[in-house]
């Protein structure tokens, strides 16, 4: 089979279409043939030789893909063969077949294609379980969102908006502030021409929950804004990883920070946030709440310039492999 791997760290260029012999399904996994491929920031990290996969996951990247499943491996139950199925990896989706846990693997909800459903899981289940399962976002909230324009910020802002929440969100120019407004969102701030901590103070917007890519670069201004009893959730580092912490700050709002990541979690973990986004994310998607944002389309051969593109940072959603 055609999967993508990367034997030296380097830019988009040091990605290879390598010919590697199709795996097999072991106990409690399934066997899909991917016709779909979701391209994540995480998937970059990988290529430059910052994010290797997990102890025993194939060096092949890819976090998330849609297929149909061609085979099953022992202990497998509520699957059949040519199950039109998207699936969470830790690896592996950049190929033109892939393994997955069984637990991790889901029906595509009804209404999308296969292009929507690689486009699905990993934002789905990353936003569903930093969103609602640690931070608690409820109706009459306040969401403060940062990349807005992403993956995850156009699913966030779309699940908080389905939950009753209010959101606010950061973005970095003005057609991604056009883009995530029409999504939803209700107060856009374009952190190229104005610090978000200085726009929300002005206009007095605290936030009960704040999902953050960036980490060390925000820790305080996102803090400064943190309403009382407030959930900051940290799911990223694109800003810089060490920050000093204002304790006093923290406790005077009887804050909590937390940071999340769903790669390397154990098989149960996983399994029950695919189970939990099943049961109440995929109805919003299927009464057209939700959708999945495709910003754009590349055979598997063109990889780097999805690469190129992710890192320009010029899209607006997900960019999607198809084979």
């Amino acid at each position: 089979m055609r999967a993508v791997v990367v034997p030296e760290p380097g830019g988009p260029e040091a990605l290879q279409i390598a010919e590697l012999s199709v795996p097999e399904p072991g106990v409690g996994e399934v066997l899909i043939k991917v016709e779909a491929a979701g391209v994540n920031r995480a998937d970059i990290l990988q290529r430059q030789g910052f994010y290797p996969p997990p102890h025993g996951i194939t060096n092949v990247l890819g976090l998330e893909c849609a297929g149909t499943i061609e085979a099953l491996g022992p202990q497998v139950s509520g699957f059949e063969i040519g199950d039109e199925v998207c699936a969470l990896l830790a690896g592996g989706a950049y190929a033109e077949f892939a393994v997955a846990p069984a637990g991790q693997v889901a029906s595509i909800p009804a209404g999308l294609d296969m292009t929507a459903g690689a486009a699905l899981m990993e934002a789905a289940c990353t936003v569903w379980s930093n969103l609602v399962m640690v931070g608690g976002l409820t109706v009459g909230k306040t969401l403060l969102i940062h990349g807005g324009a992403s993956g995850i910020g156009t699913t966030g802002i779309q699940v908080a908006k389905a939950l009753g929440a209010r959101v606010v969100t950061t973005v970095g120019s003005d057609a991604k502030a056009e883009a995530v407004s029409a999504l939803g969102a209700d107060v856009v701030i374009n952190y190229t021409t104005q610090e978000f901590a200085d726009a929300m103070q002005a206009d007095g917007i605290e936030a009960d929950v704040i999902l953050d890519i960036i980490g060390a670069k925000y820790l305080a201004p996102n803090l400064s804004v943190l309403a009382p009893n407030g959930r900051l959730v940290v799911i990223g580092l694109q800003g810089g990883i060490q920050a000093e912490l204002n304790l006093s700050a923290l406790l005077s709002k009887r804050a909590s920070i937390t940071a999340t990541s769903l790669r390397a979690r154990p098989l149960d973990e996983k399994a029950t946030i695919v189970a939990e986004t099943r049961a109440n994310f995929f109805p919003l998607v299927e009464s057209g709440a939700v959708k999945p944002v495709v910003h754009a389309t590349y055979p598997l051969a063109d990889v780097a310039e999805a690469h190129r593109v992710i890192e320009e940072s010029t899209h607006i959603g997900k960019l999607v492999l198809t084979l």
